[in-house]
Parts: C-alpha cells; sequence; structure tokens
C-alpha cells in the first residue's frame, strides 16, 4: 500500500516536472535562434515612398484643414506648414543611411537598406519618412551618383537645375485702406516661405483693413510644380483669385481652401475693400560680385558635453528684391530662445528691402554715398513689428551696394555686441559697430546724459548684460535705459583690387580672438586657400575652427565677405 502511493506521488512530480519544462521552452522560443533571418531585408526602390510610421498617427495634423484649437497667430507658420509646403522643406528626422550604389540601379533592382533600430533622441513620433522623387527620378538619381536623399541635407540633394530656377513674387496693394503697402520675396528663400497676408502682425503683408482677418491668406512657393500658391486660411469674409472665390465653400467652419496657382497680373480680394496685385518675375541665378563664406557651431560641447540651443541666426542675399545693386548681410544672436533672432532676421531685409524699392530712396543713396536714413527706419520698423516681450537679440546688418563703376560702399547698423570689422586699402582695420554692453564706454555715457547714470558696482540691467536690442519689451517698460536705437557707421568706399574684406561675427568668436588677431588670421588663410575654390567659405571656416580650438563657449556664426575673390552663387541661408 505505502509502495504505490510512493510511486503515484513521484508520478504525479514527474508529470508536474514535465508541464513545468514544457512551459518554460514555450515562452522561451529557442528555435528562434535557428531561423535564417537577417538584420537585412530587400526593399524595391518603388518601396521606398511606404511610410515608416503610418500616416494615421499624426492624423491630428488637420485632414480638413481645419485651425486647430491650440493655434497661436505667431506660431502660425510652422503649425500649418504641413498644408501647404513641398516634401522637400520638411527636415526628417529618423536618419537612415544609404550604402553605395552601382550607377546603374534602375526601377525594379533592389536596395539593400541597413535600418538603424534605435533612433536619435530627437525622433519624433509620427514623423513619416518618406522619398519625395518617384521611382524614375530615384533611378535617375542614383544614375547620376548623387546619394543624399535622407538626413538634414535632403534639400541640398534636389538637382542643381531646379534649385537655380529662381522667381521673384511681388505683393502691392492697389485699393484699401493699406493703400501702397508693398512686400516681395524669392521662391529660393525658403526659411522666409510661406508669405501670410492679415491684418495683425507678424503678417509679411499687413492690411488695416476692418474685414480682413488676423491671418487671412497664404502664399507659398511649390517646389513640385514651380509655381507660387494661394490659400485662404479659413478667413471669416473669404478670398477672390480674379474675382473668384478660393476659399473653403463653408465660410462659417473656418476650414482653409484648397491651394490655386498664380499667374503675373492676378488680383487678389480680401473681404471686399482690400486688393492686392501679384507681379511675378522670373531670375536666372544671378552671382555675387565678390566672395562669400559663412560657418556656423552651436559650441555645443563647450561646456562640459551640456548641449548648448543654438540661438544665433545668419542671413545674406544679393541682390535684395527690387533693388538689384544692394545686399544684405545680417547676424542675429538671441537671448532668451531662438525666436526674437528668427523675427529680427527675417522682418529686418524685408524692411531695408521694402524701402529700397522707393526709386527716390535708391538714388539719394547713390548721391549722398550714405544709407543711413534707410538703415535706422529699418531698425525701427522691425522693433515696432517685433512683438517678444521675453526675448531678444543684437542685430548687425551690413548693406552693400554697387556704383556702377566697379566700386562698393559698404555701411553696418548694430544693436549689441555682435561686431563687424572692415580692413582698409592701407592695412589698417575698421571697426564698423559699437559695443552695447552696459559697462561699455558709449553706453555709459549715454547713461549719464539720459540722467540715469551707473550705480557703483552696477554691471548689469534688470540681470541682463546687453543695453540696447531688439524685443526684450517687458525689460524696456521696467528700464527706460533699454533702447533699440542702433549705432550705424559711416560708409566705407570699397575698390575691389585693394584687397578689402569684411566680417561678421557674433560674440562667439570675439570672446576669444580680438580683431587684431581676426585680421591676422583672415590673412593667413587668404593666403593658405588663395588658389582654391570657395576660398572665403574656407576662410570663415578657418575661423571658426580657430574659435573652437580656443574653446570658446558662446554659440559662433560667422559671416566673411572678401571682395579681392569672384563672385559666388547668390544663396540665402538661416
Amino acid at each position: 500500500m505505502t509502495m504505490t502511493m510512493l510511486a503515484s506521488i513521484v508520478g504525479v512530480l514527474l508529470l508536474m516536472l514535465l508541464l513545468i519544462l514544457l512551459i518554460i521552452l514555450i515562452s522561451c522560443k529557442p528555435w528562434r535562434f535557428f531561423s535564417s533571418s537577417s538584420r537585412s531585408r530587400t526593399i524595391k526602390a518603388g518601396e521606398l515612398e511606404r511610410p515608416l510610421v503610418s500616416d494615421d498617427v499624426g492624423i491630428s495634423r488637420n485632414q480638413s484643414n481645419e485651425l486647430p484649437r491650440d493655434y497661436d497667430l505667431e506660431g502660425a507658420r510652422v503649425q500649418n506648414e504641413g498644408h501647404f509646403r513641398s516634401p522637400q522643406t520638411h527636415g526628417l528626422v529618423h536618419k537612415q543611411r544609404l550604402p553605395n550604389v552601382s550607377p546603374h540601379t534602375t526601377q525594379g533592382d533592389s536596395l539593400v537598406l541597413d535600418l538603424i533600430s534605435d533612433p536619435p533622441e530627437d525622433v519624433l513620433v509620427g514623423q513619416t519618412l518618406k522619398n519625395p522623387f518617384s521611382p524614375e527620378q530615384l533611378a535617375e538619381f542614383l544614375k547620376h551618383g548623387r546619394q543624399r536623399l535622407v538626413g538634414d541635407k535632403l534639400q541640398e540633394s534636389v538637382h542643381k537645375d531646379i534649385l537655380d530656377q529662381r522667381s521673384c513674387l511681388t505683393l502691392e496693394v492697389i485699393s484699401g485702406p493699406s493703400l501702397g503697402v508693398r512686400c516681395a520675396a524669392l521662391s529660393t528663400n525658403t526659411s522666409r516661405l510661406p508669405l501670410t497676408l492679415g491684418r495683425v502682425s507678424p503678417s509679411d503683408l499687413v492690411l488695416k483693413d476692418s474685414e480682413v482677418s488676423g491671418k487671412h491668406a497664404m502664399i507659398n512657393w511649390n517646389l513640385n510644380k514651380l509655381k507660387w500658391e494661394l490659400a485662404d486660411m479659413g478667413s471669416l469674409n473669404g478670398t477672390l483669385l480674379n474675382s473668384q472665390p478660393i476659399n473653403h465653400p463653408d465660410s462659417g467652419s473656418r476650414h482653409w481652401g484648397d491651394p490655386i496657382e498664380l499667374a503675373s497680373g492676378d488680383i487678389i480680394t480680401l473681404g471686399t475693400t482690400s486688393t492686392v496685385y501679384v507681379h511675378i518675375t522670373s531670375q536666372t541665378e544671378q552671382q555675387i560680385p565678390f566672395g562669400v563664406g559663412v560657418a556656423s557651431d552651436p559650441m555645443a560641447l563647450r561646456r562640459g558635453g551640456k548641449k548648448l540651443a543654438m540661438e544665433d541666426v545668419y542671413y545674406y542675399q544679393w541682390p535684395l528684391p527690387g533693388a538689384d545693386q544692394f545686399g544684405l548681410f545680417v547676424i542675429c544672436d538671441g537671448h532668451g530662445g531662438a525666436e526674437a533672432a528668427k523675427s529680427a532676421s527675417k522682418i529686418l531685409p524685408e524692411m531695408v528691402a521694402a524701402i529700397l524699392l522707393d526709386s527716390l530712396t535708391r538714388e539719394r543713396v547713390f548721391s549722398r554715398c550714405d544709407a543711413s536714413d534707410v538703415l535706422r527706419d529699418a531698425f525701427s520698423q522691425t522693433e515696432a513689428r517685433m512683438d517678444h516681450y521675453y526675448e531678444g537679440c543684437t542685430a548687425t546688418v551690413l548693406l552693400v551696394w554697387a556704383d556702377g563703376e566697379e566700386n562698393f560702399f559698404a555701411q553696418c547698423a548694430n544693436v549689441g555686441d555682435s561686431d563687424c570689422v572692415m580692413n582698409s586699402v592701407d592695412g589698417k582695420q575698421i571697426k564698423m559697430t559699437e559695443d552695447h554692453k552696459v559697462i561699455s564706454y558709449s553706453e555709459k555715457l549715454r547713461f549719464k546724459e539720459t540722467g540715469k547714470p551707473l550705480k557703483e558696482g552696477e554691471t548689469r540691467l534688470c540681470g541682463l548684460n546687453l543695453a540696447r536690442m531688439l524685443g526684450d519689451k517687458f525689460l524696456k517698460q521696467q528700464d527706460s535705459r533699454f533702447s533699440s536705437e542702433p549705432y550705424i557707421s559711416q560708409a566705407v568706399r570699397i575698390n575691389q583690387s585693394s584687397g578689402a574684406f569684411a566680417l561678421l561675427a557674433s560674440d562667439g568668436l570675439w570672446d576669444v580672438i580680438s580683431v587684431k588677431k581676426a585680421t591676422q588670421l583672415v590673412l593667413q588663410a587668404r593666403e593658405r586657400y588663395s588658389r582654391e575654390e570657395n576660398s572665403a567659405e574656407k576662410i570663415a571656416n578657418f575661423l571658426l575652427s580657430e574659435a573652437r580650438t580656443l574653446r570658446t563657449k558662446d554659440n559662433t556664426s560667422i559671416i566673411f565677405l572678401d571682395f579681392d575673390s569672384s563672385g559666388v552663387s547668390c544663396k540665402v541661408e538661416s
């Protein structure tokens, strides 16, 4: 009897053990180690159009073009880019590597992609990775060995014949309360697009008309069609193009209308009284008649590996729309964030170009060899349009113009501590800017003249070491010693055979390199790169490398103008 019970217990225990082993076997799935799976998989060229993450994840981007509830007037440009911007204008967040591919790849051939499983830190959920080219375009693209389809450099990979096509759009209000107001934009200046038309700032074309919505309509450049397109932004009173409505049929729904192509000579009507004339001209890529080089680095590792936000913004353009003999070069250094610098770098060129649209103003600049009034008015109008209460920025603007006799003139205006220097014919340095730190001599003198001198030991105003800037409206309300009045230099006449140059840089460079040292470095780099292409670009990067070596602790941006060098293609950066 005892033996029988013992045998039964042993049998039950063995059965339970077998059951436990079976469960463990099913859970661990050891057979997966014997399958012939590979980390790489074959993808057809035509399959690259398929998103890696479903577009349904980002359905909140408003398929009906209805404005989201968190719609912010100042952020409208960013929030609604998805409605109106071609694929090339979106930077891809999740980067993928393309291996070298035979130049004979055709549609139907296979590409083997190593998919990186670990996304970068800034990957966005819902981001769709799409190839902006059709399979035929992709094959042609690879045929010419252009292997730059992914990552932050996507836009640079577009065919040069597309990039070189440039269209200039000019809008002029021909009736209504804002009669005579104008604005212009270039199709290649993507950082300044789309253009918005509305009743309130920061619209690009502001119409002071009660029938016009705050954000009424938008114009953008369609890079696929190479056409300007107009879309109603859900305005209350609608938009007409050549007397035909283009707004959503249900005007009360505040839904966006579909984009409609524009042509030169079109008439846009906003509300019932404000009409805008459209003028479009095609331009071939023009040459800047002197060398231009740019370089920029947030210097994110200069503070013990701590990431440093990039608050510098630089911009340049030659020629300005409607002012073929003028070009503009701008560096803005933000504090409290980069938004004020972005706004200033956008508005300042617009203001300068708008002022120079007047032929009498241009003639006055040529005859007097002085653009002080232009620069002063541009700064004043920019400050009035900026609505940044808790952010501000420095601004250094160099206006260059040609006199038609192989001579150039340059004049600079600035607020803050981003400097510009030039060298004269006799090799001496000319400082084109003034330092506006609170403890600088010029600012101490200005404070004294206003009857509010600095107290003993006082080095900052409201915690800020700058006394002049754009933006910072709240600080300016707290202390009247803050100012946006620019320092304006004398105009400098430049002969291209003199070896003259100009150097604009944010304080990240000047914190570690003096004006004299910077001049010596430029002359040294000139000698090194004199026989190479894009020597101006190499000189700018050489200066940036020196600042990095000297361990600067601030964002550094550089624009270098070499008047002794041949021209380079017109280019706009931001």
